[in-house]
């Protein structure tokens, strides 16, 4: 913003205001502001020290009134001003271009703000809209993704729901297979090579089931040989369910049967792992054996 007053002027124009009428240094203040329309106020640190200038040269004398000082204009102010007809027209040309510069430039600094106000206003708008549209996406595209892993939980929950069934019925089959056969023999007075076998059964088509599990799960991973088959040949009976020859006490050779029983299951287990569903149908299968064996060993006592 250029100066309002080129150097000098205000001195010359403060001569003009007082000579119109005695003034304190408030309402010279005032009237300035009213001459720009509000567009220029003096500060007192303009307006005070340059009358008390003015004093000093003899110019400007002042009294006091209710403890403020009103200036007037002595004869030696009034014989400059009245030199000085021409520059105080010209000073007053000066002030009204002033106030019509001072307003084009506010009006430009106004329209300016208002432009920027504006730009920023749609720039924070675009940038809500961007962000709206970005977090939509995403919140879209999460819940996709939890939908895709909810199938697949599914999924795989049927699954292995699917293979603990059949695995259990396998186990159920297995069991009432190793109950006809013992039975069977010992209808036959095979003792006690029935109860012997009928262990060897179970130990054997035990063994094949967890190792089928396995050879599944190898089939299925990563990396395995194209075209492996998803089961095993069935595992044979191991060499102690071979051996039919009785030691002549029944008992003791029972328990090393029970004791060999045990420690083939227990080394298919730890070569093999259990799964939650193996070892469930397991523990149905032993309970229905042991209930059958022993059984036919209450029924071999009474008799």
């Amino acid at each position: 913003m250029s100066p309002v007053f080129a150097h000098g002027r205000l001195r010359l124009y403060l001569l003009k205001l007082l000579d119109e009428a005695p003034r304190h240094g408030y309402e010279v203040i005032r009237l300035l502001e009213e001459r720009f329309q509000g567009l220029y106020a003096p500060s007192a640190g303009t307006v005070y020290p340059r009358l008390a200038k003015l004093e000093a040269e003899g110019l400007v004398t002042h009294t006091s009134e209710g403890g403020r000082k009103v200036y007037s204009l002595t004869d030696a102010g009034r014989a400059e001003l009245a030199g000085r007809d021409a520059e105080l027209d010209a000073l007053e040309r000066e002030i009204r271009d002033s106030v019509s510069e001072l307003a084009a430039e506010i009006r430009e600094d106004v329209r300016g703000a208002a432009g920027r106000v504006r730009s920023e206003m749609r720039a924070a708008a675009s940038r809500t809209r961007a962000s709206e549209g970005s977090a939509f996406a995403e919140a879209r595209e999460e819940l996709s993704k939890a939908k895709r892993e909810w199938k697949e939980q599914t999924r795989q929950a049927k699954e292995e729901a699917r293979s603990a069934k059949l695995q259990a019925k396998e186990f159920q089959r297995i069991a009432q297979q190793v109950q006809d056969e013992v039975q069977s023999r010992f209808a036959r007075g095979e003792w006690p090579q029935t109860v012997w076998e009928g262990l060897s059964g179970i130990t054997a088509q035990l063994g094949d089931l967890v190792q089928g599990h396995h050879a599944k799960a190898r089939a299925g991973a990563p990396g395995a040989p194209a075209g492996a088959s998803e089961t095993e040949a069935p595992a044979q009976a191991p060499a102690w369910a071979r051996e039919t020859a009785g030691s002549g006490e029944p008992a003791r050779d029972l328990d090393r049967l029970l004791d060999r029983f045990r420690d083939e299951i227990r080394d298919a287990a730890r070569d093999h792992g259990v799964t939650d569903a193996q070892l469930a149908a397991a523990r149905d299968h032993l309970a229905t054996a042991a209930t059958r064996i022993t059984g036919i060993l209450h029924r071999r006592s009474d008799a």
